[in-house]
């Protein structure tokens, strides 16, 4: 298939995400091994990619914690609220091997099993370990992760290796105590708690210091940093080049979640969280150092499903502690399906690298464009415009297509009076795509078309069940042809490209 990009030398790439855009494009892991390509292209969490495709699950085992965080509020039994820190059930070691099995043998896709909270999986090690030793027998074609903030981590990755867990998340938010003092006002080290600068110069340590052990052991390393407007945002393009320089292999840098309905310390102290222009350019200044992982939902302690979508209520513990599951028979549905999507994968990878870029108005230059996408999975258009509580959103330019964030049209809380300011769904959703030139969905109805019109953005239902980035730069092509992006830009294009 031929795909004309506009104003470039005639050459033939492989499209999707540029370099340092996330981390699953085949440049960006050209330096990797077989066998770790193969541990990162069905990880949901780890290839921007697979999350099109598979899907992943939490365990809620782990309830207590050895650090606070400024940013987080542990609840229990809340099913309103879609962020870390937040469980509607906390889960036994057996009752989480139960759960997962069930989860895997009614969502085939599902190839990966994260702990992750309430707390922190390492300030828990039996609970943790416990439920990681029960899966690693009794369900080994899923992928272990543990996802933790690094106090206990040195001290456990002998255990981690021993479990076959070859990734693992880390919460890195400084390398500077300075900066940890503003983020974290104790940690509990030593049977003690340990308050400001000091505390934070022993956490970063012991993160540096485990995020080494784990690289000498061959485990990928993601590293997560949240973004707080005034507190670290600048400090983070630093914690991206020292991460990489130690061997991390992808760097998640997430928004603050600052609504002060959640009860965090900076939510009710009144700290934003950035904004998604803000976000971006952070991202985009990291990428330089470090592949950026730009699709991560901020998931619940107990999410299941397709990253976007939460199944968690189909698996309360009285809907799974009456069925019967056959694993056996599972695994081998779950290997048909998992197979059929690698063919699939590869299918894409093998056309896209047949692709060509063809010059059309040479010396002309066009400003990039961002797109927003609603889909329900698969990689392709495929979600009516009303249905979307999230879009995927892209940027087109004359480099090709690079995925760059998604947007949530709900609050994270979505029940009781206090969440909201009475703003209609359609008009946060709306406002939620500022900044976005173009919105593809399946359908559209009347109004929402009028209005996303007057907001200057166009609606476009013309590529419904079509590959994301294949429509994408259709309609970018499309907008320089009709003259939406004309030649009186060309001076604004060359700033925002340089």
């Amino acid at each position: 298939m031929e795909l004309k990009v506009l104003g470039q030398e005639e050459a033939t790439v492989s499209k999707g995400c540029s370099a340092g855009s996330c981390g699953s494009n085949d440049d960006q892991m050209s330096h990797l091994s077989e066998e770790i390509r193969q541990k990162v292209y069905n990880h949901p969490c780890y290839s921007e990619e697979a999350h099109h495709y598979f899907a992943r699950m939490h365990v809620a085992v782990a309830p207590a914690c050895n650090i606070q965080c400024h940013y987080c509020n542990r609840k229990y039994d809340c099913a309103n609220e879609s962020r870390p820190g937040v469980v509607s059930e906390l889960l036994t070691p057996e009752q989480a091997v139960k759960k997962t099995m069930a989860v895997a043998a009614t969502i085939p896709q599902m190839t990966v099993l994260g702990i992750a909270g309430p707390g922190d999986p390492l300030a828990n090690p039996e609970r943790t370990f416990h439920t990681f030793r029960e899966l690693s027998e009794k369900a080994p074609d899923i992928k272990l992760c543990v996802s933790t903030n690094g106090l206990a981590l040195p001290e456990s990755v002998e255990e981690l290796a021993k479990h076959n867990i070859d990734h693992v998340t880390i919460t890195i938010n400084c390398v500077d105590p300075d900066v940890g003092a503003k983020i974290y006002p104790w940690i509990f080290w030593e049977n003690k708690r340990i308050h400001g600068r000091e505390g934070a110069a022993i956490l970063i340590e012991q993160q540096q210091k485990g995020l080494e052990m784990l690289v000498a052991k061959g485990i990928l390393v993601k590293v997560n940093s949240v973004m707080i407007p005034g507190v670290n945002d600048e400090h983070l393009k630093e914690v991206s080049k020292i991460v990489k320089s130690k061997g991390a292999f992808l760097h998640n840098v997430m928004p603050l979640i600052a609504e002060a309905e959640h009860g965090t310390f900076y939510g009710v102290m009144g700290q934003r969280g950035p904004n998604a222009k803000e976000l971006q350019a952070l991202q985009d200044s990291c990428a330089g150092d470090m592949n950026m992982m730009r699709h991560c939902r901020q998931c619940r302690a107990d999410a299941v499903g397709l990253l976007g979508e939460d199944r968690g209520s189909e698996f309360t513990l009285d809907k799974i502690e009456n069925m019967e599951i056959d694993y056996d028979a599972a695994m081998v549905k779950r290997s048909r399906i998992h197979e059929g999507i690698r063919q699939e994968l590869e299918s894409k990878r093998a056309s896209k690298t047949e692709q060509t870029i063809v010059q059309l108005n040479p010396g002309k230059t066009y400003r990039p464009v961002l797109m927003a996408v609603a889909t329900s999975g698969g990689g392709v258009i495929n979600q009516h415009f009303g249905h979307a509580k999230e879009f995927l959103v892209y940027e087109a330019s004359q480099n090709g297509v690079r995925f760059i964030s998604h947007r949530k049209t709900d609050l994270y809380c979505g029940g009781g009076d206090t969440c909201g300011d009475g703003e209609s769904v359609l008009a946060q959703t709306i406002r939620t795509l500022e900044g976005c030139e173009a919105v593809l969905c399946s359908k559209i109805g009347y109004e929402p078309w009028g209005l996303l019109e007057e907001a200057g953005i166009i609606p476009n239902g013309e590529h419904g069940m079509e590959d994301i980035e294949e429509a994408v730069m259709a309609v970018y092509q499309e907008m320089i042809e009709n003259g939406k992006l004309d030649e009186a830009e060309d001076a604004q294009a060359s700033k925002v490209s340089a």
